[in-house]
């Protein structure tokens, strides 16, 4: 299997030494890149050999973790963001997934749920901690549903999004819903097309937002 390549943008150096030496010492993970800021994270990140994944401070100097998610999802299509952050409430993780960002995590995060979270997204996942799951669910519960069933989904991509939106990823929504990984990838593809997103974390927010998910 091949490493996988792990950035992390973070102002305080403890904590960005700190996840630097869990992450490095983790099997079948790398950490080449450390950034104090996005800015940095902007200019620095290798165009050739960029990372596969990001974790991603809210708080940082300059431009704020969210605020940068778009631009490096622009430049780096295949990055997968990952916020570790303090913050919990509902307007930085709306703002967050609606952004680009795969998962969202908090920083008591346990180290070992930290490396199994990076293999989780890096497989096609959206890993959050449980606090900020549970906000999630609270908070596109408050949108109402419209007037008519939007989109055309067909039964089996309803039954994808809601596990999807519970929190599995491609390898466990698959086997519940007993059919392939390569299988939901086609059904992903259908569900973009149809919700006009490009993403995971975009459809499952727009599937809430707009009533489809419940």
């Amino acid at each position: 299997m091949p490493e996988i390549r792990v950035a992390i943008i973070e102002d305080q150096n403890d904590t960005r030494d700190s996840l630097a030496a869990l992450i490095q010492a983790g099997e079948g993970f790398a950490c080449p890149y450390h950034f104090t800021s996005m800015e940095e994270a902007l200019k620095r990140m290798g165009g050739d050999h960029p990372a596969d994944v990001a974790l991603v401070d809210i708080g940082l100097p300059g431009m704020s973790g969210i605020a940068g998610i778009s631009l490096l999802k622009e430049r780096f299509p295949q990055l997968q963001v990952v916020i570790l952050s303090v913050y919990g409430d509902d307007e930085r993780i709306f703002q967050a997934i609606c952004a680009g960002a795969c998962g969202y995590l908090l920083k008591t995060t346990p180290p070992a749920r930290l490396l199994e979270s990076l293999r989780e997204v890096s497989a096609g996942g959206s890993p959050m901690s449980p606090e900020v799951a549970r906000r999630v669910i609270e908070l596109f519960r408050q949108f109402r549903p419209p007037a008519q069933h939007a989109c055309n989904l067909t039964p089996q991509e309803m039954r994808l999004l809601k596990l999807l939106g519970a929190g599995h990823h491609y390898k466990t929504a698959s086997a519940e819903l007993g059919i392939s990984v390569h299988t939901v990838g086609f059904h992903m593809r259908r569900i973009y097309e149809k919700l006009q997103v490009h993403s995971k974390s975009e459809a499952v927010a727009k599937a809430f937002r707009e009533g489809l998910l419940r």
